[in-house]
């Protein structure tokens, strides 16, 4: 019997002298999904005077075509935000802001300001526009304003561009 009892406690003590698991491998914790980030488009002016307004992005573009002559602001590859054109034949100007509002289209430069009544031009891309004379003082305003303009259409964020020399050409183009 001692041999028994000498056996149970050997395979006690060896039982008790095994390896512990080993601890858990720490998993990487999993990747954040991605926010998907909705564009809203809201009426409300960036923040300060429009003349400190952040320039949005892109650059003007002069072309002529067998309409007349046409200026457009944008990025390279996308729709224009705004368009300056000549209508030769109606021997008039049209300011026009990618959107869908319906509603004046407000235009300010460092010495003038003015709302012009727009409506939607129907087409693919939807634009608003505005038919101005070619005399108008406003478009010399915008021609000449120091570095910028702003434009504002009811529904839209207001956005300031660069005021260059293309707006000139287009003037020039229908005094002409």
């Amino acid at each position: 019997m001692r041999i028994c009892f000498l056996i149970a406690a050997l395979v006690t003590a060896l039982s008790a002298c095994t390896a512990p698991p080993p601890p858990p491998v720490p998993q990487p914790a999993p990747a954040p999904k991605p926010a998907i980030i909705t564009p809203v488009q809201t009426s409300q002016e960036p923040a300060g005077e429009w003349s400190d307004w952040p320039l949005a992005l892109g650059d003007w573009v002069y072309r002529q075509d067998e309409r007349g002559s046409i200026a457009l602001f944008g990025v390279t590859g996308a729709n224009a935000l705004v368009t300056l054109r000549c209508d030769r034949a109606r021997q008039t100007i049209f300011l026009a802001r990618e959107g869908r509002s319906v509603g004046a289209i407000v235009v300010r430069a460092s010495s003038a300001m003015k709302e012009f009544p727009g409506s939607p031009t129907g087409g693919t891309p939807l634009y608003i526009a505005s038919e101005i004379s070619p005399r108008d003082p406003m478009l010399d305003a915008m021609a000449l304003s120091r570095g910028r303009i702003a434009i504002n259409v009811a529904g839209q964020q207001p956005i300031a561009i660069p005021s260059w020399a293309e707006i000139t050409r287009v003037v020039e183009d229908c005094r002409a």
